[in-house]
């Protein structure tokens, strides 16, 4: 049965093959990058690290606008402010409401680790990202097969970028490679679109340890995080309950406040 996700690949596949003839790949490896490299990685293992990834985003496809006029260059320093370890942003025009200039526009503003959330299908993607600031890029496993996991890593190594797999379930495990520096347990069922953090207690044994675990999706409380942190997780992804209030960045500040208490 197709899901969601299925339908977003096919769509980001004619996206990527449109933009390609709007900026060639020459054009495109001439373009200037305007800030330093930051690892989300080494940021998530620090001492004092909060371990939130706060997201920026406007919309999902499960429950339209959550936040429709934010400001990138507005919110991203704001989380940076409450103490969030890294910051996710969502690039996707036509499912999440995002774009590639809220990247721009907010990765000079910030000196912490930016994760390109896109739906990586083509190298082209990753080399947009190194040039816009992105530290770091997202593959879903669940949309890839092991081999273009291994491609697509290598190219962002080369690129300068951590690389963040998200995985499903056990079948998923196996596009854990070498080049894979994190690995996310999404706890959203791509089917149902339920969500239940047994999803990362139970995949948590079998990530390798020289990978950092990151949870995402339906953690709500201080009370989530030390569930997760049982378990070994170092990074948390958080984004609707923030970007669905009036300032996320405070929204981001009191989670992180609730969670040192």
């Amino acid at each position: 049965m197709a899901t969601i996700l299925d339908t977003i690949i096919a769509h980001k596949k004619e996206e990527v093959a449109a933009q390609k003839k709007l900026v060639t790949i020459n054009a495109l490896l001439q373009q200037k990058r305007n800030r330093s490299f930051y690892s989300l990685k080494k940021s998530l293992t620090e001492e004092h690290s909060s371990g939130i990834i706060a997201e920026f985003k406007r919309k999902s496809p499960s429950k339209d606008w959550i936040n429709q006029s934010a400001k990138s260059e507005l919110i991203v320093p704001a989380y940076q402010k409450a103490g969030a370890s890294g910051v996710s942003i969502l690039t996707d025009s036509h499912f999440f409401g995002g774009s590639l200039n809220d990247l721009l526009a907010a990765a000079p503003l910030v000196d912490m680790p930016i994760l390109r959330k896109e739906f990586m299908v083509d190298e082209y993607q990753i080399i947009e990202a190194a040039k816009a600031g992105a530290d770091l890029i997202l593959l879903i496993a669940a949309c890839l097969e092991p081999e273009q996991v291994l491609h697509l890593a290598k190219t962002a190594h080369e690129n300068g970028l951590e690389v963040l797999l998200e995985i499903h379930n056990q079948k998923e495990l196996r596009h854990i490679t070498d080049e894979v520096d994190l690995v996310g347990v999404n706890n959203r069922d791509l089917h149902t679109f339920k969500t239940t953090l047994e999803t990362s207690a139970e995949l948590s044994p079998f990530i390798p340890d020289r990978c950092v675990k990151i949870s995402e999706s339906g953690i709500g409380s201080a009370l989530d995080i030390s569930y997760l942190k049982h378990f070994g997780y170092r990074g948390f992804l958080i984004g609707e309950s923030f970007m669905k209030t009036s300032d996320p960045g405070k929204a981001c500040n009191q989670f992180i406040n609730e969670i040192k208490d």
